[in-house]
């Protein structure tokens, strides 16, 4: 690849980590895929049966040798100590643009010193960097013989996610908090683009009805747990639950009968849900947050832990509340706030809030990104600089 190619389209590719559950980076991904429509896909793990069919059917995919191992579908993430040999045997050599968007391995892909590579960070590995003691304790693993397994692969995953780093040659962060974990972790820079949320797919309702909601994945890091805590301390109150997770066994063992969960639900349901709740609870610390946007764009205030993401997101006193510890005591003295009025309802600007975190802003914004980049970066004569 001596001379870049015209028409920039015809040689852009993504890495994207595994396509079997529809969060962030997925959505991250369908709205790239809107712009770079016949752009292939490297991915670890594909289940053209999963919700992300909805915007990769059709497209041009790779899987890794992950794919083919027993459950990759259903349960990937036990073969995580595999994915950092598995995304580096990907041939993205035919290509002058790599993007990936990556939470965990895929800015580790292999390039050329004539490709251009961006990074898209959703957040480096959170269970090997700033979850690491967290995790380790929720997955029972603080002492014995698997603890000491679990520490030396997390170990090795953060050597390998430092030095691959520099394999990357721009970084663009979904938030500023990200950003100064991206310094933190790799002491690289990062662009701040905001990620794409479907505001215009949400409708502002003025009357809500007598519930709480949370929309996420049943994960230990999304806190609901502490959310489920609180519920049992306001037993007048309603709590709805949308979304799945390996943690659902657990929380519904946990969970008092004002509590209710309804899975994964598509998205004309869970959109009609989440306008008419009564206000949307957050608990996590999360890297940017696209559901309490969503929240917003319906008019529905957000109730979330006063730290990560939603400090960008969410106006304090204005579309929302943050609650200042992740305590269940904490988010229940926020509620009892919120229930007291304490904050005035104005619909319209929580509306006006979202729009700032459009879809349609994303795509410009990342679209005129790469195409300056890349015209930089297309005229460095990269056999000279190789020689030198």
């Amino acid at each position: 690849m001596n001379k870049p190619s015209a028409n920039l389209e015809q040689s852009i590719t993504f890495i994207h980590e595994w396509l079997v559950t529809f969060g962030g980076s997925e959505q991250i991904l369908a709205s790239l895929l809107e712009i770079w429509p016949d752009a292939p896909i490297h991915t670890q793990v594909y289940d053209p049966d999963g919700p992300c069919s909805s915007f990769a059917a059709g497209k041009k995919i790779e899987t890794s040798f992950i794919q083919k191992l027993p459950g990759a579908k259903h349960n990937h993430r036990r073969y995580l100590p595999l994915m950092p040999l598995a995304v580096e045997q990907f041939d993205v050599r035919g290509f002058e643009v790599i993007v990936s968007i990556s939470h965990a391995v895929a800015h580790g892909v292999i390039s050329q010193p004539d490709q251009l590579h961006i990074n898209y960070i959703c957040t480096p590995m959170r269970y090997a960097w700033h979850l690491y003691h967290q995790y380790l304790q929720q997955a029972g693993l603080s002492r014995g013989v698997r603890s000491s397994i679990a520490r030396l692969i997390l170990h090795y995953l953060r050597v390998w996610d430092s030095q691959t780093a520099n394999r990357v040659d721009e970084f663009v962060a979904i938030s500023h908090w990200m950003a100064r974990n991206v310094w933190r972790v790799y002491r690289r820079k990062a662009r701040v683009i905001y990620p794409p949320v479907n505001v215009s797919d949400f409708d502002l309702r003025e009357e809500k009805e007598n519930f709480y909601i949370t929309i996420t994945r049943l994960v230990p890091y999304k806190r609901v747990d502490l959310i489920i805590e609180a519920f049992q301390r306001l037993p007048d109150k309603k709590l709805v639950i949308v979304g799945d997770g390996p943690d659902l066994k657990k929380l519904k063992s946990s969970a008092p009968n004002n509590v209710e969960f309804l899975g994964y639900l598509p998205f004309s349901e869970m959109k009609s849900i989440l306008e008419k709740a009564r206000a949307f609870l957050y608990a996590a610390v999360e890297d940017f947050g696209i559901v309490p946007v969503e929240a917003q764009a319906c008019g529905t205030p957000v109730i979330a832990y006063g730290k990560g993401g939603v400090l960008e997101t969410v106006v304090n006193g204005k579309t929302g509340l943050l609650y200042p510890e992740q305590t269940a005591v904490s988010l229940v003295q926020m509620i009892e706030e919120f229930e007291n009025h304490t904050m005035p309802i104005d619909r319209t600007a929580m509306r006006i809030n979202a729009n700032r975190f459009s879809k349609e802003r994303f795509q410009d914004e990342f679209k005129t990104f790469v195409e300056q980049k890349w015209s930089q970066f297309s005229r460095i004569d990269h056999n000279t600089l190789a020689k030198q």
